[in-house]
């Protein structure tokens, strides 16, 4: 069994490289002004909760995310839980891609959970990343954790957890989800 009873995560807020319609996976790239505001309004949320461990991301997005979430803690990077790599369609909006792939870019639409980047990761490489770095996250010793991540890290996280998908375009920035384990085992979301 694991100790792990209480899981919090945080979509990082926008970007200068507008993560709201642009597609960053391994690209570095730093909170907008607008994300620095959504960051705060998830931490006004989680007021009222305390968290054995911070855990974050490597990207920037993240882990400045988590710091101004939770001030002076400190923030465990967990390098599992980046971004896929979107290899060369980094930082392309989708009809840049469209433009740019149109075969790959209906290939990708047709068949989004088995489509590979073109020069970066498939969908499986991606997940079983993601999961992996789930099971170290799960056999700590943290009872409740806040984790600050990514839109797609998110959605596999939820996934692995849940046994569901999030609705498309879940979740949203700056977004905040709760989960608790149940007595019986498993996942379930939490009321906010």
């Amino acid at each position: 069994m694991y100790s792990l009873a209480r899981l919090v995560i945080v979509r990082h807020g926008e970007t200068v490289g507008e993560s709201s319609i642009r597609y960053h996976g391994i690209n570095d790239v730093e909170l907008s002004d607008l994300g620095r505001v959504q960051a705060e309004e998830a931490r006004l949320s989680l007021l009222d909760d305390s968290f054995d461990e911070l855990v974050a991301s490597p990207l920037v997005r993240a882990s400045e995310t988590a710091a101004l979430i939770a001030p002076g803690k400190s923030v465990h990077i967990e390098t599992d839980f980046r971004e896929v790599n979107f290899g060369r369609w980094e930082g392309l909006t989708q009809e840049e891609i469209a433009a740019l792939d149109p075969e790959l870019h209906d290939e990708w639409q047709r068949n989004p959970q088995v489509f590979g980047y073109p020069g970066g990761e498939s969908r499986h490489e991606f997940r079983a990343r993601v999961e992996r770095g789930l099971g170290r996250l799960l056999a700590g010793d943290a009872r409740s954790v806040l984790l600050v991540a990514h839109k797609g890290v998110i959605r596999v996280l939820v996934g692995a957890l849940l046994g569901v998908e999030l609705e498309p375009g879940e979740p949203q920035l700056g977004a905040v989800l709760r989960l608790a384990a149940r007595a019986g085992g498993g996942w379930r979301l939490a009321a906010g």
